[in-house]
């Protein structure tokens, strides 16, 4: 059934082009170093290995692999948050809302109609939603009126997804999202329903805070924010993030000792001979990790 909508969204992209979402032959211009396969939106498609190996890792690793590499800006914080203890990762699909003015609005719900979408514009988006999608919504920080999604749709998107999801904006009936166990991104919860906005972009960039986030990135969510991972990094960004995760196990049971100055462990090795200790510790950790895979 979820299929349904997707293949008409696609069959109006002529109709939606401008306003509405990309066509896949945008996705894929827009997203030409896309290393990996892609679904039939043309969004790029990260394999569910980075998924798992990048699902422990923590957004100080995977930020300093990203800045070193020319993309400082992926991370976004500032959140309230339904379960931080949990992780978010998934690929991204995009949302964009802006203030409801009329006359585009009734173009755009024109077009939505004669394709045989939804006549709500948060139902519309859900009912595209496939399986490791990552919702992800910029409602332009709306909180009155701004309630994206509540408890009953909450289920819709986990039901889809198998995730939790990121709102720029609201969402209502937080005891109920709580019930879900899924990690949910919001800017504040608020009892009233959203209103007043209109779907401008599906499957678009869009900007969530200080992040341009592109649809396929990787979204990686912890307690402390989240972070989106273009798909060419990803290769990259995972490995190098793992050996920065397996050197601060290595030096916090150094430091945590009492043996040791932290001047003399961090944020680099100065000893030669703790340094051989050292490689030939991550060499076995690296083994270990690849007999597991």
């Amino acid at each position: 059934m979820r299929q349904v909508p997707i293949i008409l969204f696609l069959a109006a992209a002529p109709l939606w082009a401008q306003l509405q979402g990309f066509s896949k032959e945008q996705l894929i211009k827009y997203t030409v170093k896309n290393p990996f396969e892609r679904f039939p939106d043309g969004r790029p498609k990260v394999p569910d290995r980075y998924l798992k190996l990048l699902k422990g890792v923590s957004a100080e690793a995977i930020w300093g692999a990203m800045q070193t590499r020319g993309y400082p800006f992926h991370w976004e914080g500032g959140w309230k948050t339904a379960h931080p203890e949990k992780r978010l990762i998934g690929r991204a699909f995009t949302a964009q809302y802006m203030p409801v003015r009329a006359d585009v609005n009734e173009l755009i719900e024109a077009d939505a109609k004669l394709a045989g979408l939804s006549e709500r514009v948060h139902t519309r988006v859900i009912d595209m939603l496939q399986p490791g999608d990552v919702l992800v919504i910029d409602l332009f920080g709306k909180i009155a009126y701004g309630a994206m999604t509540g408890d009953n749709l909450t289920a819709a998107i986990v039901g889809a997804t198998g995730n939790g999801f990121v709102i720029d904006g609201s969402v209502r009936d937080l005891d109920g999202i709580l019930e879900q166990n899924v990690p949910v991104y919001f800017r504040d919860s608020h009892v009233l329903p959203l209103r007043d906005v209109m779907l401008t972009g599906v499957n678009v960039p869009i900007r969530i805070g200080s992040v341009t986030v592109m649809p396929g990135d990787l979204v990686v969510g912890d307690s402390e924010g989240v972070t989106f991972i273009p798909p060419p990094l990803v290769a990259e960004v995972a490995k190098e993030a793992q050996e920065t995760e397996l050197k601060d196990v290595w030096t916090k049971a150094k430091l945590s000792s009492g043996k040791y100055r932290s001047s003399q462990l961090y944020p680099a090795i100065k000893d030669p001979q703790l340094k051989k200790e050292y490689d030939s510790w991550l060499e076995n950790k690296k083994k270990e990790l690849t007999s597991r895979e």
